[in-house]
């Protein structure tokens, strides 16, 4: 039987997301009672620190802590981001006109492209890369999406010569989602110049910048000027993703944009899960590192990263030891939806590459969510390579 309302064209061009076909099969295989290890979707399994929980449920017993914000955000949150920016990469901010508080950074991701492409233009999305860049961000704006692969040979960098010179905007994020590949501030001066001279519109994913290891240390694209505009997300650093909270920076007119786009959707994140953030953005220290209680869960994925890239490689597979994010990219050896298929029958729920472009054929993502017993649990399910 046919859907009695049809959805809009720009809704059926969108792709089914990708972690709701992953649930259907796992949930098939838990009604057939196998208990599932998840390493699809990246929730930290973590807590979130304690002070910070405390804080939120402290201010939402004020009265005007449960009212209506705005859609900028608090200014309290945007002086903290502003000081946080001063800590942690040296660069000043104006909390008034250059920080917008987001619902999550995924909402701004979106809402940059709203206010600022129009029918037609072209929007940059790096192959592999975040769902939203290719997806909704392009389709629901009638963009036309150039979708540029990612190279193993080039670090999974973006190279700016394979980028087409009209785009309108651009979408970069390092530590990267899937790949958990770095840059430095060479690289994003690089970048900047390119953005500058084409006139292209440089969004900056940042949600990862905080989970790095081995002595890595993620920049900020405002360090190279503030002619673009960079999302950053208290879900992973703090693992607060259901807190639904995020910031943008930089350039003002930029910001001015998407404030204004706001406006027109939201009333702004809850204010009481706004003061959650102000007291887990005081847990910085002077010289812009995190206080025990963040840095302890940090490196706890770190740890499980090793556990799980060794195995990987104990099992036969090729696989780059990631600085940044808690995501192992691997390829399988066969197609990515097979692996995923057969490992899910194996009760392992993995994430095919394809889900985050179609170059990334063969390429699976596994996000360290699960303790390190769990992890060496899968990876007597997962066998050897050639099982």
């Amino acid at each position: 039987m046919g859907s009695k309302f049809k959805q809009a064209e720009r809704l059926q061009k969108l792709p089914p997301y990708l972690f709701v076909r992953l649930e259907q099969l796992a949930a098939k295989k838990k009604a057939e009672g196998v208990k599932m290890i998840d390493f699809g979707i990246g929730d930290p399994d973590l807590p979130c620190p304690g002070e910070i929980v405390r804080a939120m449920k402290k201010a939402a017993d004020v009265n005007g802590n449960q009212k209506y914000s705005s859609s900028q955000g608090e200014k309290d949150l945007r002086d903290a981001v502003a000081e946080y920016y001063r800590k942690r990469f040296n660069v000043k901010v104006n909390p008034d006109t250059e920080v917008c508080i987001t619902i999550g950074s995924k909402e701004g991701i979106f809402n940059i492209a709203q206010a600022f492409v129009n029918d037609g233009e072209k929007i940059i999305a790096p192959s592999p890369g975040y769902p939203v860049y290719s997806g909704a961000a392009s389709i629901f704006n009638n963009a036309v999406c150039d979708k540029v692969a990612l190279e193993p040979e080039n670090g999974w960098l973006l190279n700016m010569d394979d980028c087409p010179t009209d785009a309108r905007l651009m979408y970069l994020n390092y530590p990267n989602n899937p790949t958990g590949a770095t840059c430095d501030v060479k690289y994003l001066k690089g970048v900047s110049k390119w953005a500058r001279r084409n006139k292209t519109i440089l969004a900056y994913d940042n949600a990862y910048c905080e989970m790095t290891y081995d002595g890595y240390k993620a920049p900020s694209i405002l360090e190279t000027g503030k002619d673009a505009v960079e999302f950053g997300s208290f879900s992973k650093t703090f693992c607060m993703t259901g807190f639904r909270l995020g910031f943008a920076v930089g350039n003002e007119d930029l910001v001015a944009g998407l404030i204004k786009c706001k406006g027109q959707v939201d009333s702004g994140a809850p204010i009481f899960v706004q003061k959650a953030a102000i007291a887990a953005l005081h847990m910085y220290t002077d010289d812009g590192d995190l206080k025990a209680a963040v840095r302890g869960n940090i490196d706890e994925f770190g740890e499980r990263r090793k556990v799980l890239v060794e195995g990987l490689r104990e099992l036969g597979y090729e696989c780059e030891m990631p600085k940044g994010t808690f995501y192992v990219w691997f390829d399988c050896g066969k197609t990515s939806m097979e692996f995923t298929q057969e490992m899910i029958g194996r009760g392992v729920i993995v994430t095919p590459g394809t889900g985050f472009g179609e170059t990334c054929e063969g390429y699976i993502r596994m996000a360290v969510t699960k303790p390190a017993d769990q992890i060496q649990a899968a990876l007597k399910r997962m066998g050897k390579k050639n099982d």
